[in-house]
């Protein structure tokens, strides 16, 4: 009959359990880090739109773009101002291209009017915010009109609200049913060695002697585990990448390596503190209670 080593026991199924948990708490996170570049870029990316008086000279049009440049609420990538001139010749042609009707067949003359489309910094889109935007923007000299989608802000910012807390509230949920269910799978793989952990009891072995091997086990499985998730998320990213048009564009590598990074760390943390849970437990059961 084989000889029973300490700290050995089955692993498959905590193997299997622990990367499956790993894998969905992962999962998770990807989707907020994927959700924070959307909301960013959706944020970044609405234009206000600032109409000009008519028949402005050139030298006041390029001394509006530098006045608007140097707002602090204008976005910046790199050095440069996302402040876009867009003239009353374009813009019909813009208008003709969406609503398929040309003015031009019964107005003598273009109506609409040149202007700047700007993209704001992130933080401030909130619509006390733009409200305070639209009223400095009027205020300038030369500038008309100061219009922006006014509906769509405060339900962007609701939904985005919602979205935060039920993935917040459901990858607590996970990892709390994740550490009880490795819990009890470790707890019962330990069962076949609970008289083995009662004789070194008895022969004066210490509990931190005992609990040793059992914690270096506990770490290397909780090490494989997140391993072996943080490869599966790692090539589902990829195929998504590969599938899905326009993801690419939302990637921030050093977020996801930080995230790949947590995976594993979690995983170790999860198998030293189960392992270190579930010895601990029978270290203090009595004779009667091993049998």
């Amino acid at each position: 009959m084989a000889k029973k080593k300490v700290g050995s026991y089955p692993s498959g199924m905590i193997l299997f359990s622990l990367t499956s948990a790993l894998f969905l708490i992962g999962f998770c996170g990807m989707l907020v880090l994927q959700s924070k570049k959307l909301v960013r870029y959706i944020r970044e990316n609405n234009e206000v739109r600032v109409f000009l008086d008519k028949d402005l000279g050139d030298s006041k049009i390029k001394a509006l773009y530098t006045t608007i440049a140097q707002k602090p609420y204008v976005l910046y990538e790199g050095s440069a101002p996302q402040v876009n001139f867009v003239s009353k010749d374009v813009a019909a042609k813009e208008f003709i291209a969406e609503t398929k009707e040309d003015f031009n067949n019964f107005l003598s003359e273009n109506p609409l009017r040149d202007s700047y489309r700007i993209k704001l910094r992130e933080d401030y889109f909130e619509e006390s915010k733009l409200q305070e935007i639209k009223s400095d923007l009027e205020d300038v000299n030369g500038v008309f009109e100061v219009v922006y989608q006014e509906n769509i802000v405060d339900e962007i910012n609701k939904n985005i609200t919602k979205i935060y807390i039920v993935m917040s509230f459901f990858a607590i949920v996970l990892l709390l049913i994740i550490i009880v269910l490795m819990n009890n799978t470790i707890r019962l793989a330990l069962y076949s060695q609970r008289l083995l952990i009662r004789s070194m009891q008895l022969v004066g072995a210490t509990n931190g002697f005992i609990q040793r091997p059992f914690l270096r086990r506990g770490m290397t499985q909780g090490l494989i585990s997140g391993l072996v998730a943080a490869t599966l998320l790692f090539v589902v990213l990829q195929v998504a990448l590969q599938n899905i048009e326009g993801l690419a564009a939302l990637q921030e590598p050093e977020k996801m390596a930080m995230l790949l990074g947590g995976v594993i760390l979690l995983g170790i943390i999860i198998g030293l503190v189960s392992t270190l849970q579930a010895v601990h437990r029978y270290l203090r059961l009595s004779l009667d209670e091993l049998y």
